[in-house]
């Protein structure tokens, strides 16, 4: 099943209806995988498939009746036993219900910590129990488990030879795991163990103990931060003396090019002693460019880095390029965000969003920002709330560019010194003023109907100005030719938009004020005719509507769209200069001819990028998983 379709579907169903709802659910993944393989199988034989499939749903169904992880193993290989054609198909499914128990498990608790994570076909196996107290491992007896998530099971262990407590985490699913997967959970938790910093915890061992990779660390006697957050928010000292350690900690890891992409209060551990550590690195990725590099900034893809779609990470404290799947941009500022996330549930005592629902918290996170700290916390004063509105940017590149830039801001505010957030000159007010925002991609949807739009427009100012020309005097057909003819094509460029996929929020809203400006256009033929005026001298009004229109772009879309505004304020005098003067009376046409253009530029620009972006996906494609039939 494609990764963004799981995804969606485990943010979209917090599963609180019991077994009935848990297995509509998992019929619904199979439904949609049965969809998506017929598809692309589309001159296969149809009735055979379906046969097929009503089989699958049915052991599916028994799958899902099994509650405990040894009957559904048991039922797995029963079910390949009899049959053996089907053992890929069954092993997917075994993989489904594995994600409806996943989804069925999530927790929706203050900050709604609920991990999304990819799950494969090849990743189904019996799970490691919940208790294993006197089990050994090697040279390790479990002695309690203390947290359990999609990564694997936490222990508290005792280590016999050294004589002290432990931690030992064990990857389940190990049997079933393809090869590359398994490869790659033990390279992440080497690069954990090379990390060498005071508030990393260290990784003492790895090892393998009947097909289970497990690895060993230092076991820290505390809370974590997200229970210290239960009881309030920190104070504003406290609350930057504790996480500075954390941001040094996740400047030596981007030093060593690993990227942590769960940074969130459960992950933070603090010690009795009140040192804080940050753990939990299983979704954690090393990349090939070092902490002094910003490639991450570019745009460029990384071969290193995970190329699927994969939401990774946890709704209310990833960025928003993790939101969206980006997962090709996912670099150092990805992580600082973060920080700027935990931050401001330190000073406020909640996520920056917090929603009914993990798909909303994502939906938050990509579109909107979050409330000022100030307003929870009237305390903060405005240059922490600078540090932690930078680190929270939407764009990547308008955040701290390093773990280090955030540190020494950090330290600047403990001292009573000049932030650097706060720093501001003329070149980087322009480019914040003219930069895009994170709205424009909803652009690549409308470029080839902003082209037409741009004829309609010239086509339509044109013929008007025509039958002014001509001597025409009746009021009738100036309204008749704007209300019909822009209502009809209102009417064709949004039923060609909806045919191309959802309309977005952000969409909706600029419909509004489009359909705004649409009104009032044709309002002013009603004014005239009330005020008993000439048709058409209100005309040059139509130049100041269409630049409030591409103001209101400018703020929700795109800096550049100031530009098409200014031009259309001042096409406006111009037009009424041109009906006083004694040349012909063109006003219409050259307000067809400037509005057409601030249609049909950006148009074609976004239009070039869909067609780039087109090509990308078929020069990059997805590289095949191992594992998988």
């Amino acid at each position: 099943m494609p990764q963004p379709v799981v995804n969606l579907l485990a943010a979209m169903f917090p599963l609180t209806g019991g077994k009935s709802s848990r297995n509509k659910l998992g019929i619904l993944l199979f439904r949609i995988e049965s969809s998506v393989t017929i598809a692309k199988e589309a001159d296969s034989d149809m009735a055979d498939k379906t046969g097929v499939d009503e089989q699958l749903v049915s052991i599916l169904e028994c799958l899902l009746d099994q509650s405990m992880a040894e009957d559904r193993s048991q039922q797995v290989v029963q079910a390949i036993a009899e049959h053996p054609e089907l053992e890929q198909q069954i092993r997917e499914l075994a993989a489904t219900a594995m994600i409806v128990d996943e989804m069925a498990a999530f927790q929706s608790g203050d900050f709604t910590e609920v991990a999304i994570a990819a799950v494969s076909a090849d990743d189904f196996q019996p799970g490691v129990p919940r208790s294993s107290p006197g089990l050994r491992i090697g040279k390790y007896e479990l002695l309690e488990e203390i947290g359990r998530g999609g990564m694997g099971v936490v222990y508290r262990a005792h280590q016999t030879d050294l004589n002290r407590d432990v931690a030992l985490k064990m990857i389940p699913n190990a049997e079933f795991v393809a090869v590359d997967n398994l490869a790659r959970l033990r390279r992440e938790a080497l690069a954990a163990g090379h990390l060498s910093h005071p508030n990393v915890v260290p990784v003492y061992d790895v090892g393998e103990q009947d097909g289970y990779p497990w690895f060993c660390m230092k076991f820290i006697d505390g809370e974590t931060l997200s229970d210290r957050l239960q009881r309030g928010a920190m104070g504003t000292q406290e609350a930057v003396r504790l996480i500075l350690p954390i941001v040094d900690a996740i400047r030596t890891a981007h030093a060593e090019g690993i990227l942590h992409r769960d940074l969130k209060p459960s992950n933070i551990l603090i010690a009795d002693d009140g040192t804080p550590f940050v753990t939990d690195f299983g979704l954690s990725k090393r990349t090939q460019f070092s902490a002094q590099s910003q490639s991450h900034l570019s745009g460029k893809r990384d071969a290193s880095i995970t190329t699927t779609g994969a939401i990774l990470g946890t709704p209310a404290w990833m960025s928003p390029e993790q939101a969206e799947g980006q997962t090709a941009v996912i670099g150092y500022a990805s992580d600082i965000y973060s920080l700027g996330a935990v931050l401001y549930a330190m000073l406020t005592g909640r996520p920056p969003f917090q929603a009914a629902t993990p798909l909303e918290t994502l939906l938050m996170v990509i579109e909107q920002e979050p409330p000022s700290v100030r307003i929870t916390n009237p305390s903060i004063d405005s240059d922490l709330e600078m540090i932690v509105t930078k680190c929270l940017q939407k764009p990547a590149d308008l955040r701290y560019l390093t773990a280090d830039a955030l540190a020494q801001d950090l330290r600047a505010w403990l001292n009573n010194e000049p932030v650097s957030a706060r720093s501001w000159t003329l070149n980087s007010v322009l480019m914040r003023l003219f930069r895009e925002s994170h709205h424009v991609s909803v652009l690549q949807n409308w470029g080839v109907l902003w082209m037409w739009h741009s004829l309609v427009l010239l086509v339509l100012c044109v013929s008007t100005n025509v039958i002014q020309l001509t001597g025409i005097q009746i009021r009738w057909p100036y309204p008749g030719l704007w209300i019909v003819g822009l209502g009809i094509w209102a009417v064709i460029f949004w039923t060609l938009r909806r045919r191309s996929g959802p309309v977005t929020a952000v969409e909706r809203q600029i419909a509004h004020v489009w359909g705004g400006s649409m009104i009032c256009s044709s309002l002013l033929f009603a004014l005239e005719w009330i005020m008993h005026r000439p048709v058409l001298e209100f005309s040059p009004v139509l130049g100041a509507i269409a630049g409030m229109v591409f103001l209101v772009k400018a703020a929700m879309l795109s800096g550049t769209f100031y530009v098409s505004a200014m031009v259309l304020f001042a096409t406006s005098p111009l037009m009424a200069a041109l009906q006083q003067s004694d040349l012909p009376n063109l006003s219409i046409s050259l307000f067809g001819v400037v509005s057409a253009g601030t249609f049909f530029f950006p148009g074609l620009k976004y239009y070039r990028q869909t067609t780039r972006g087109e090509s990308d996906k078929l020069e990059w494609p997805e590289r095949p998983q191992q594992g998988r039939g």
